[in-house]
């Protein structure tokens, strides 16, 4: 475990020394991000770092588009499911014409399958399944906006559903087709918490052999490169690139050959939850059939999720399917249940847990977010990507998530905190849980836009729009 000498004696002081932003000056601040990293077509994820559109990251900031134009929201998701794969995968890139990147086009070689999209460069995996919980966000935006954006989105819910859809229930079959309630993910960026601690054993299996060589990208646009994986992390992570490739994207040969398959609790209590979301805005304009089809894949994952929690630390767990043993991390992974829900008293000793000392509580944090592993923990790195610090969006989750299910106590605790951790208005990708310095890429577009959500609390329509 990581620790910094003095942290415990700045937090307090730096906390204090720094005002903290009104919130309308730090939407101003937030929608200007958002217009500056609008290429015309879509937004990039940030200016330097991530020159392209992600797949997670463009539901969190259509949620903060939302604020300033509807149509310009569904424009966003409109792009992404343009590059929808026909097996009903969304990738988890979608490249644009310009951006120095890597891995991009040419070394992903998506145009070996013959499920690519037509026109489309992408990468050949996907990221967590948050975009229907973003389009219920539009929704409620678009319903206080009016008459006319309310009728944009009911038009592109309608024009759409079907290709929602076949996301989750790809997700459902391809990925899960034991109906373990977990569905499996083939490497780590498919969780989005790329360096987590959740998938250090996974990793340690996985003997890069001889491979082309690369060159990174990522480390020239940070400040330290100690806060990206590092390059012994990358060299797996290409590998099961290449291995994919080599497979031709063929769902059914990944699964016997790739060196790296794990049941996701995390991504899996999303697409419950997404499923539930899915549903109703399916029954909002009629489509019954297709709502039962996706009640049915929440109450799966649901309770694949419950039974993952760990009767020793009431965390869930991760499972190894090339091992067969359960993944116990204390990372925010563990928190799965609080997302989707399905058993009252596993919520009740996770929330407790959350706020406890090991997590939101703990003396040394400056603000009282969740880090994305304990500080409490010996894998845990303050300023290294998933294996720390506090990320604005997953918080933004665990807020939605218990606004949905009431409680807004801790709801509005963790807006309200992460709104003084945004008020330097940097945007950072991600933060040190000790000092509150921004960390990663700044300018993030989907920290601006969780931000700019925030701010927008019971103001939308009328601050933002233009």
């Amino acid at each position: 475990m990581e620790t910094d000498a003095v942290v415990s004696s700045t937090a307090g002081s730096r906390a204090a020394d720094t005002p903290d932003r009104p919130a309308g000056e730090l939407a101003e601040a937030a929608a200007a991000v958002l217009r500056s990293n609008d290429n015309g077509v879509t937004l990039v994820a940030a200016p330097e770092l991530y020159p392209h559109q992600w797949s997670w990251d463009a539901a969190f900031i259509s949620v903060g588009l939302a604020h300033l134009s509807v149509p310009r929201a569904l424009a966003e998701l409109s792009f992404l499911v343009r590059a929808q794969w026909r097996t009903g995968m969304i990738p988890h890139i979608v490249f644009g014409d310009s951006g120095d990147y890597f891995p991009g086009p040419r070394r992903w070689r998506t145009e070996r399958s013959p499920n690519r999209p037509a026109g489309v460069a992408t990468s050949g995996i996907c990221q967590p399944p948050v975009h229907s919980i973003a389009l219920a966000a539009i929704g409620d935006v678009a319903r206080r906006h009016g008459a006319t954006e309310r009728r944009a989105f009911d038009e592109f819910l309608r024009a759409t559903l079907d290709s929602w859809l076949a996301w989750h229930v790809w997700l459902a079959t391809a990925r899960d087709p034991g109906e373990t309630g977990l569905f499996e993910i083939h490497h780590g960026w498919e969780s989005g918490m790329d360096n987590s601690p959740r998938w250090d054993a996974p990793y340690s299996r996985v003997v890069p052999g001889p491979m082309e060589p690369f060159e990174r990208r990522d480390i020239l646009h940070v400040e330290d490169i100690n806060e990206r994986p590092t390059d012994a992390d990358y060299r797996r992570y290409i590998w099961l690139v290449d291995q994919m490739a080599e497979a031709r994207y063929d769902d059914d040969v990944i699964a016997r050959t790739i060196d790296f398959r794990v049941g996701d609790v995390f991504s899996s209590a999303l697409l419950a939850q997404a499923s539930d979301v899915l549903a109703e805005l399916a029954e909002d304009i009629g489509r019954r059939s297709a709502a039962e089809q996706l009640r049915t894949i929440a109450a799966r994952f649901r309770r694949g999720v419950i039974e993952a929690v760990s009767p020793e630390t009431g965390l869930a767990r991760d499972r190894d399917r090339i091992t067969g043993e359960w993944l116990s991390t204390a990372t925010i992974g563990g928190f799965a249940p609080m997302l989707c829900g399905g058993d009252d008293g596993i919520l009740a000793g996770q929330r407790a847990k959350l706020l406890g000392p090991d997590w939101c509580g703990h003396p040394a944090l400056r603000y009282a977010l969740v880090p994305s592993t304990s500080p409490n923990d010996d894998a845990f790195q303050p300023s290294r990507y998933w294996r720390g610090p506090q990320w604005p969006v997953i918080n933004w989750l665990f807020a939605h998530a218990a606004s949905a299910r009431g409680d807004a106590e801790l709801s509005e605790t963790l807006r309200e905190e992460s709104l003084r951790q945004l008020s330097d208005a940097s945007f950072a990708e991600y933060y040190h849980p000790f000092t509150g310095e921004p960390l990663g890429s700044r300018y993030q577009s989907w920290t601006a836009a969780v931000a700019l959500d925030w701010s927008a609390s019971g103001k939308a329509g009328t601050l933002f729009k233009r």
